[in-house]
């Protein structure tokens, strides 16, 4: 076997190779560096080209000398060879010069790329990853009526998107193939759904669907009359008598309340910085097991920063105390989370139920009281927390404080929320939730 079908050889089977690294498309901030591994492959690759070039290049001029020279003395070969020098040059030529010819077009040049793939294919995606975006597209299709057209266009909702073009005929077969094992594994899943009632789940997917897309929002204008903005200062605290936050109204029932820039660019970046290396598959409470498992409705990665570990991760605890009176001693660790390709969080409650009396018994904290979100990005389109038990959506807007509480009635369905599927923009916020063994004021 030759040297290049070995390299080709050796070349399939990386690519195909398995990666030890699953859940990449779960997190924008992971994918971004596939594309600085992407960029750094493409450089090693060029350098590759540039080298056979180079080779080829000094292969050509050789047999153009060559050629000329045959060309010549083939017209008269004794003539030719009498003279002794050009019988010298033949027997030096094919005696060690082809010779020398022979190693240049056999050098493997490849050795420096395969090399640098080899070590890059580690942080590859694998065939989950594949799955799970092809998923992703499915949910954004589903979700926010997309055709197939539209989306391999890349004519999505987005005025300032570059037109994506690409394959549409290979598009649409493998999203029909990724559909038809979509149904095919959750055939049984939607038949026990469709035993509980149509009357019951279906109405509740579809007005959860009708919101991510900024329909359906219940808020008439007599209620939107009594939604205000204003300074706040939490009751004339000290740090807020000169300088009080900005505070308005998202919603009356449940209680949600937006605060802007709240949180600055250099504090963002360095919760960005910390969390990073620490983004996880989020996972979910499994009731039958009782363990963290991940699921299909909460598609992210997830970090959590402990208290006092950083300056910043205490001026942003000690900012929620000082603007809602509450105590987050009992708090739950800064969690900062990151979507991916179609991220979402299905609609859930915070908070635990009455058929989950011992959700957080583990931690000795009580149940959760209120929940607050800091956006950390833009988004264009998707990626709204949206309420459809009140019809209730809110838009993530970066430096953006999310407040939701509902005093005792934190407890209702008023606050069953999600987080809709994500279609621009990478989406990072973190999330801190109170416990309810301080609600009372400090």
């Amino acid at each position: 076997m030759g040297v290049r079908s070995v390299c080709c050889i050796l070349l399939i089977s990386l690519i195909k190779s398995s990666s030890a690294h699953s859940d990449v498309f779960t997190s924008i901030g992971h994918m971004t560096d596939l594309l600085f591994t992407e960029k750094d492959l493409v450089t090693s690759l060029k350098d590759y080209i540039r080298a056979e070039e180079r080779k080829l290049e000094q292969v050509k001029q050789w047999a153009k000398k060559l050629d000329a020279l045959t060309a010549t003395a083939t017209q008269d070969p004794e003539g030719f060879l009498g003279h002794p020098v050009n019988a010298f040059k033949l027997m030096k030529r094919l005696n060690t010069e082809w010779g020398e010819v022979e190693d240049l077009v056999l050098k493997d040049m490849s050795d420096g790329f395969i090399s640098n793939l080899t070590i890059q294919r580690q942080y590859f995606p694998n065939d989950e990853d594949q799955t799970g975006a092809a998923k992703a597209l499915l949910r954004l299709q589903d979700t926010y009526q997309l055709d197939t057209q539209t989306i391999s266009s890349g004519d999505l909702p987005d005025p300032e998107h570059q037109r994506a073009l690409g394959n549409l005929k290979y598009f649409d077969y493998q999203l029909a193939k990724q559909k038809k094992a979509e149904k095919e594994q959750s055939a049984k899943e939607e038949s026990k759904k469709e035993r509980v009632g149509k009357g019951e789940y279906f109405p509740e997917k579809r007005k959860y669907q009708q919101l991510c897309r900024g329909q359906g929002v219940r808020m008439t204008p007599r209620r939107q009359s009594r939604l205000f903005c204003r300074y706040y200062n939490n009751n004339r605290h000290p740090f807020y008598m000169i300088g009080p936050v900005k505070q308005e109204d998202e919603w009356d029932r449940p209680r949600i309340i937006r605060y802007h820039d709240i949180i600055t660019e250099k504090e963002m970046e360095k919760v960005k910085e910390l969390a990073k290396p620490r983004l996880r598959r989020a996972t979910v409470h499994d009731p039958q097991t009782g363990k963290l498992t991940t699921a299909q409705y909460r598609v992210s990665k997830s970090a959590w920063l402990v208290a006092h570990e950083h300056p910043v991760v205490d001026r942003i605890n000690q900012r929620i105390e000082d603007i809602t009176g509450l105590d987050v001693k009992t708090a739950e660790e800064l969690q900062v989370a990151n979507y991916g390709v179609g991220g979402q969080y299905e609609p859930h409650f915070d908070f635990g139920r009455k058929d989950e009396p011992d959700a957080f018994k583990a931690l000795g904290t009580g149940n959760r009281i209120a929940t607050w979100l800091f956006y950390m990005s833009d988004v264009t389109a998707g990626g709204a927390t949206v309420f459809p038990e009140v019809g209730a959506t809110v838009k993530p807007m970066k430096v953006l404080f999310v407040y939701m509480f509902d005093g005792i009635s934190f407890y209702k369905k008023t606050l069953y929320h999600s987080i809709s599927p994500f279609i621009y923009r990478n989406h990072i916020y973190q999330n801190i939730i109170i416990f309810a063994r301080n609600l009372m004021p400090k």
